[in-house]
């Protein structure tokens, strides 16, 4: 990242928070809901985290119609949101997100969420967790096209007065880091989600942090390298 003020764009499923388990008992829901027959493998469940729920449904389901796609989307909203208010899956953070972003704040970084959830499920989530007043900038499935799509990065600098190459996008699948790689931002992967470090590494990922501490150090090192 190169000039000031710079903004760090997070991911939020499989990055901030762990949602793994909802997503893929909704998954099972939607299908028994629908009648679809065999529920997909929960490491393919996985590997659509990130996308918006229409282009979601099309990987998982190539052989339906766009029409399909809407109602299957429209089907797991239904039986996430009543996972969620049953109370059966939470979205926890992983370790270190909470303190991580307070000392990122507090060096003058600016934050913001780029994500594949809707608005309102992405502000439920800022809601339970305490840390919505971090951030900045909010894009999400409603506003942008599907990762890898550059526009919720795009969004995310215009929002915030910066540039592209003042911007780290800060995700745990493929997708966003080529969403950050097409807007001209810096991709950092993650190594605690859903796709494996190489294939992060493979789509452009700069580095690859295990922990959030290891976050902070790349970044530093960025920050320190463009002086």
């Amino acid at each position: 990242m190169t000039g000031e003020p710079r903004l760090v764009i997070f991911d939020c499923d499989g990055t901030l928070v762990d949602s793994q388990h909802g997503i893929v008992a909704a998954m099972v829901d939607t299908y028994a809901a629908l009648g679809l027959g065999e529920v997909p493998e929960p490491e393919r469940v996985r590997r659509i985290v990130g996308l918006s729920l229409v282009e979601a449904m099309a990987v998982l389901r190539p052989e339906a119609s766009p029409d399909d796609h809407s109602i299957m989307a429209e089907a797991y909203r239904e039986a996430f949101r009543a996972i969620r208010e049953a109370g059966e899956h939470e979205e926890v953070l992983f370790p270190g997100v909470a303190d991580t972003l307070k000392r990122l704040d507090d060096a003058g970084y600016l934050l913001g969420i780029a994500t594949g959830k809707s608005r309102r499920g992405l502000l439920g989530v800022l809601e339970r967790t305490g840390l919505g007043h971090y951030f900045v900038t909010l894009q999400t499935a409603d506003d942008a096209p599907s990762k890898p799509h550059p526009e919720m990065v795009r969004r995310a600098i215009a929002d915030c007065g910066t540039s592209p190459t003042a911007t780290a996008m800060i995700g745990d699948i493929s997708y966003d880091i080529e969403m950050a790689r097409r807007a001209g931002a810096t991709g950092i992967g993650v190594g605690w989600g859903y796709h494996p470090p190489e294939e992060l590494s493979a789509a452009g990922a700069v580095a690859v942090a295990p922990t959030f501490a290891d976050l902070e150090l790349v970044l530093a090192e960025l920050a320190d390298r463009d002086r």
